[in-house]
């Protein structure tokens, strides 16, 4: 009887204990399969910027910061979800949603945009000062898109393709645009420096609280569960070294400092790693 191949088979379990960590197995989630008939053509921007595990952790968790600064978003998430509680399965959550939109049959993609207009439609209430908020409110969902469609690309810059052409970059944020305005968002930005020209115009949205600043901790500090865990603190510094520095003194974040070298690294390494086992090419897309 062969032996098995020691490499092989030490792929096969890194795949397995990320596949792991991303779907909720005890719900009967598997891997979203790759679709000829997604609603985005294989190596195409989004493809590729959504496919790299590593620098979307890292992009997502500094949208997540930048997110808690705008009020209504953030008293959404205070008043409707289990986030302190259950953060690693709001961030899966949010992990599935983009797999499915970016990867899965196009049915089942509008299904989950569907799903998620239905829930925003029941997170309403008001702000500590009588505000009214709503989660379909087309300029909170503006904020929430642009965050993350910036720092997704952002992180898979710095940490992937640092040479990708503005010309692609500025597809990966039209094709975005297809989902944000499905899910009510407005304005969206179809190109980089729309985006950024939003960003800058919705600053004045943005205010800082003790509420922001402890979710903050909790996004930069808290473990997420299985073997992420242990390279957690680097991809949080990662995280927190994308955020602008207006964003990171309202969170009360110091930036990593001598800690962004080995952040880098790790980030880097950890991304090669994931990409082998997964048998992707760095520019390569499901």
């Amino acid at each position: 009887m062969a032996r098995p191949d020691p490499i092989e088979f030490a792929r096969l379990k890194l795949v397995e204990s990320v596949r792991a960590a991303f779907n909720d197995t005890a719900r009967g989630e598997t891997p979203v399969p790759p679709s000829d008939e997604a609603l985005f053509e294989k190596d195409t921007p989004i493809r590729m910027v959504h496919a790299d595990v590593v620098s979307m952790m890292v992009g997502g968790m500094a949208a997540l910061l930048l997110q808690m600064l705008h009020p209504h978003a953030l008293r959404g998430v205070l008043d409707f979800s289990n986030f302190r509680a259950d953060m690693h399965g709001r961030l899966r959550r949010t992990a599935r949603f983009i797999a499915v939109t970016t990867y899965g049959h196009r049915d089942d993609a509008l299904a989950a945009i569907a799903r998620v207009n239905t829930i925003h439609a029941k997170v309403q209430g008001t702000l500590p000062d009588g505000t009214p908020y709503s989660a379909t409110n087309p300029r909170t969902l503006a904020w929430v898109h642009v965050t993350e469609s910036l720092m997704f690309l952002e992180a898979w810059l710095t940490h992937v393709r640092p040479d990708m052409p503005l010309a692609e970059q500025d597809e990966y944020f039209r094709q975005f645009a297809l989902i944000a305005r499905r899910l009510g968002a407005d304005p969206v930005p179809e190109t980089k420096a729309e985006a950024q020209a939003i960003f800058r115009e919705m600053r004045g949205d943005l205010r800082t609280s003790p509420e922001a600043r402890e979710v903050a901790q909790l996004i930069v500090n808290k473990r997420i569960e299985g073997a992420t865990g242990a390279v957690q603190p680097f991809l949080a510094n990662a995280a927190v070294d994308l955020v602008p520095p207006f964003a990171r003194t309202m969170l009360a974040l110091e930036r990593p400092g001598w800690q962004a070298t080995p952040s880098k690294l790790v980030t880097n390494a950890l991304g090669g790693t994931l990409r082998w086992a997964f048998r992707q090419k760095p520019g390569g897309s499901p």
